[in-house]
């Protein structure tokens, strides 16, 4: 196995979060900023402005605060990896390192739902976490949704958002 290992971010959360978005790894450009959803193309801040009502243009950490104040979190399912690029597809799923979702999860029972952003971040959760998660008896409603990257170009912005924001509702 060749290749950097990364590492991800830690998770933007608060003891309020009711709905907890998963993606599978941040991009080489998320990495970079230490920041989610870094990509200027990438979607997910933009629809979250839309649905919560504030300027895109807010620092980060701001940005943050507003979906913290209104029940979501963000994390990724994959804490280590061996990556080339930014694509889900160069994961190399021999050197994934899982995030503690479960732990995650029993230490905030309030959780009531996870919207994983795209289906890579689905699978590994349900490669990963799903079966012990059930063996706790812990049971967390799940929505795939559409990953808000520019390279899932086979549904436009708008659909996207429209999807996200049904939801998140």
């Amino acid at each position: 196995m060749s290749g950097t290992r990364l590492r991800g971010l830690d998770p933007v959360m608060d003891s309020n979060i009711r709905v907890l978005i998963l993606g599978s790894m941040p991009g080489v450009q998320s990495l970079n900023a230490v920041e989610y959803y870094a990509h200027p193309r990438n979607a997910l801040w933009w629809i979250l402005s839309e649905w919560l009502e504030f300027d895109l243009q807010q620092p980060y950490l701001e940005r943050c605060q507003g979906i913290l104040d209104a029940g979501l979190g963000l994390w990724d399912v994959v804490g280590e990896c061996v990556r080339p690029g930014s694509l889900d597809s160069a994961i190399r799923l021999d050197s994934v390192v899982v995030n503690d979702i479960l732990g995650l999860l029993v230490r905030y029972q309030q959780i009531e739902r996870i919207l994983f952003n795209g289906g890579k971040a689905a699978s590994l959760f349900n490669k990963h976490v799903a079966a012990s998660l059930r063996d706790l008896g812990r049971d967390v409603a799940s929505i795939v949704l559409p990953s808000t990257s520019p390279a899932y170009a086979a549904m436009s912005q708008e659909e996207k958002k429209a999807r996200w924001i049904r939801a998140l509702s």
